[in-house]
């Protein structure tokens, strides 16, 4: 008796208390789709493909779970409770093992417990798990994805989350059968309730100030890479130059032997990257992309540097005191030297991806401070540059932290003009052929101002404008001859040249005038994705400027250049609202002019009333989540009252018109609704015309007669019979039902 008494109290306690399993197939296909669209993502974003494997397995174990969710499972509760342990253990030796971004490790571990938790999902809650571990995985993804590929599992998810939902919502009402009278899940209502959370999903998107992030030092970087042999610091390696990988500008090897042929130019690779160059090339790069930047102030990618001019090209002079940075085995983390400046500074984080083939040049914006990099050895040349060991391949991703400094003209104006020695010995080199003319052409500029610069700053600013307005881009100029200088040409003989040619003239009127100066090469910011959140840099976007010395402030670039702005993006901008300001922008390319201005003043006015509502919304967690609820509030009621506004406008504007004028109002209200909007400038006859020439047909045949129709009684006073042109107005609605 006491012996079954006993086994009774243990089967008691072995039963679940908890909810009862779930009998809904529907609901535990759906989650498991979820769960299957999350690691889709992941391995989308990441490129690799390599948890397909866990698609099969996750619904081999939905499968086996449905059989068994009647029964307690005890053994199999222990397997899954040892197979948790031991992806743990996997988990925590591969993270021991790798000092850079964990979050693919994560993401793996996650996949690998959503398998074993795929064997034990008897209840409701189970699910819940199961379609949280999708929604985090969409995440991880979001974080990882570069392209807009993402934006397509995104929408597959949540027209996948939608009906899930509504299953689970059945299933806690205790609707276990899908009755026409019940709550079913009609397509067109799910397809409306999709565009409505889409819609409101851009607006706060758009809406979203984009503030800085990447507060915790763990960045994004590509797993390691062991270099075999001795690191040479002072190699610089360029596939677009000479006749392999190891070539170099003038067709030498990386031993220096002769490599016969003639340098060619490559239209896939950049000229300037490499220790010497020659500005005599001719050539045009075919557009390639060549690596995605997430940084949190757009600004020059800066690659490398020069401080000798050669008389048609430039070199670096002390190449061999390039020094060799080393970090700790387990951290990828470089510390990078710095120089005493007194200027204010702002830390800017840049992620960059490379998605080509690249030289072993690291990009970076100015006055690194730390770099995250996969390599044991990087190095930095006197001029700022940093390079790697390797050359970097596509899909490898490093991070920078740099101090960039704000351009304070107020400051820079008063700067000392004392520079120190090692800057007057290499950064005011001039050939003593050029040198007087070039000097006697800067100052004849400079005269010609209304208030003519003092300080270094100023002139540089004031002949970086000059060079824009008195020479021009020569898309055809001839190739130099072997002794002529590069820099006379351009100001003397063609009043212009290529456009990194108007950064050469700079730098040495620069220096003609006693203001130290080199030249510097980088990439353009590239074109921000707002829905990735990247900058997409390709080959076309690198180009050279001229790079100042301001004593303790440091180096300011300028840029001569046609076509630029006169400074590259600076960090003094506001990038808080970044993302709307581009959608603004590429919205305001379809408006008229008079149009745009006025909403140009508008979105002003707004915009200062945000900046003081941004810094009490981001004054303390409850700023934040008072900012959270307005904006959500706003994005509401952004999307539900202008379309109440117009309908109700457009209800009672028809009750006011004649019968016929509101039926021709009705036709272009339905048509507009097709996608063939009438044109404010357009009339009747002008519209029927262009759908004509859409190839619309019998749709065109029908507008035309009852625009003919409208046009006699409008202008013509000519009768009409209504009944006709409703039956008229009836067969055109059915027409576009049919299409």
């Amino acid at each position: 008796m006491q012996r079954s008494v006993l086994s009774q109290s243990w089967r008691q306690r072995l039963q679940p208390r908890s909810l009862p399993p779930e009998d809904s197939r529907a609901l535990r296909l759906g989650v498991q789709i979820l769960v299957c669209v999350g690691i889709l993502a992941t391995d989308s974003a990441t490129g690799s493909w390599h948890s397909l494997w866990a698609i099969p397995l996750s619904l081999m174990g939905a499968a086996w779970s449905w059989r068994q969710r009647h029964r307690r499972n005890i053994a199999a509760k222990c397997g899954i409770a040892i197979g948790m342990i031991l992806v743990l253990v996997v988990f925590l030796n591969r993270l021991a093992g790798q000092a850079g971004d964990s979050r693919i490790l994560l993401t793996e571990l996650l996949i690998q417990v959503q398998i074993l938790h795929a064997f034990d999902l008897p209840r409701r809650k189970d699910l819940g798990y199961s379609a949280v571990i999708g929604i985090i995985l969409v995440g991880v993804a979001a974080t990882v994805s570069e392209t807009m590929v993402f934006g397509g599992w995104l929408l597959l998810f949540l027209a996948c989350a939608l009906p899930v939902l509504i299953l689970d919502y059945r299933s806690r009402l205790g609707l276990k059968l899908l009755k026409r009278r019940s709550v079913s899940l009609p397509p067109a209502q799910i397809g409306r309730m999709l565009v409505a959370v889409v819609t409101v999903g851009l607006v706060i998107f758009a809406l979203l100030p984009r503030l800085p992030g990447y507060q915790l030092r763990t960045l994004p970087v590509s797993a390691a890479i062991d270099i075999p042999g001795k690191f040479d610091a002072q190699q610089i390696v360029n596939p677009g130059y000479g006749q392999g990988d190891s070539a170099t500008w003038d067709g030498t090897g990386q031993d220096g032997e002769d490599l016969e042929g003639e340098i060619i130019f490559d239209d896939q690779f950049y000229y300037g990257f490499s220790q010497r160059i020659n500005q005599n090339l001719r050539g045009v790069l075919k557009p390639e992309i060549v690596m995605r930047v997430r940084s949190q102030a757009p600004g020059f990618w800066r690659v490398l540097a020069f401080d000798e001019y050669t008389g048609q090209g430039w070199q670096m002079s002390r190449n061999d005191k390039s020094e060799t940075l080393n970090r700790p085995a387990w951290s990828y983390r470089f510390v990078v030297p710095q120089l005493g400046q007194r200027g204010r500074t702002k830390e800017v984080i840049q992620t960059y991806s490379i998605v080509s083939r690249f030289p072993n040049l690291i990009p970076a914006l100015s006055q690194a401070r730390e770099i995250y990099f996969p390599t044991r050895e990087i190095a930095r040349d006197p001029e700022g540059g940093f390079r790697s060991p390797v050359q970097l391949q596509d899909g490898l991703t490093y991070s920078v932290i740099s101090d960039v400094p704000y351009r304070d003209r107020k400051q820079l104006r008063k700067a000392s003009r004392q520079y120190p020695q090692f800057i007057r010995q290499h950064y005011l080199q001039i050939p003593d052929g050029i040198a007087s003319q070039i000097k006697e052409q800067t100052e004849a500029l400079l005269e010609k101002a209304n208030r003519p610069p003092i300080s270094a700053y100023e002139k540089a600013l004031y002949l970086a404008q000059s060079l824009k307005q008195t020479y021009s881009l020569q898309p055809d100029l001839p190739v130099l001859e072997a002794e002529e200088d590069l820099v006379s040409a351009f100001l003397f003989k063609y009043q212009g040249g290529y456009p990194d040619h108007f950064s050469t003239a700079l730098t040495m009127m620069l220096r003609s005038i006693g203001i130290p100066a080199r030249l510097v090469m980088g990439f353009a910011p590239g074109e921000f994705n707002a829905f990735t959140g990247l900058y997409e840099v390709k080959n076309v976007d690198a180009f050279a400027m001229a790079e100042v010395y301001i004593p303790q402030f440091g180096w300011f670039t300028f840029d001569p250049i046609p076509g630029h702005d006169l400074v590259p993006p600076s960090v003094d901008d506001d990038y808080t609202f970044s993302v709307l300001k581009t959608l603004w922008n590429w919205v305001a390319g379809w408006l008229p002019s008079p149009m745009m201005n006025g909403l140009t003043a508008i979105f002003a006015m707004i915009g200062a009333g945000l900046a003081q509502a941004l810094g009490f919304f981001t004054g303390g967690w409850q700023g934040w989540m008072a900012g959270l609820l307005v904006l959500s509030g706003i994005a509401v009621l952004g999307w539900l009252a202008p379309q109440g506004w117009q309908w109700w406008r457009y209800r009672r504007r028809l009750a006011t018109l004649p019968p016929m004028e509101k039926l021709y109002q009705r036709m272009l209200h339905v048509l507009a609704n097709r996608g063939v909007p009438k044109r404010p400038h357009e009339t009747p006859f002008e519209y029927t015309h262009r759908l004509h020439q859409k190839g619309e047909g019998a749709i065109a045949d029908l507008v035309t007669e009852i625009s003919q129709i409208y046009v006699s009684w409008r202008y013509g006073h000519q009768p009409y019979d209504l009944s006709d042109v409703h039956l008229r107005f009836q067969a055109l609605r059915e027409k576009l039902r049919s299409q």
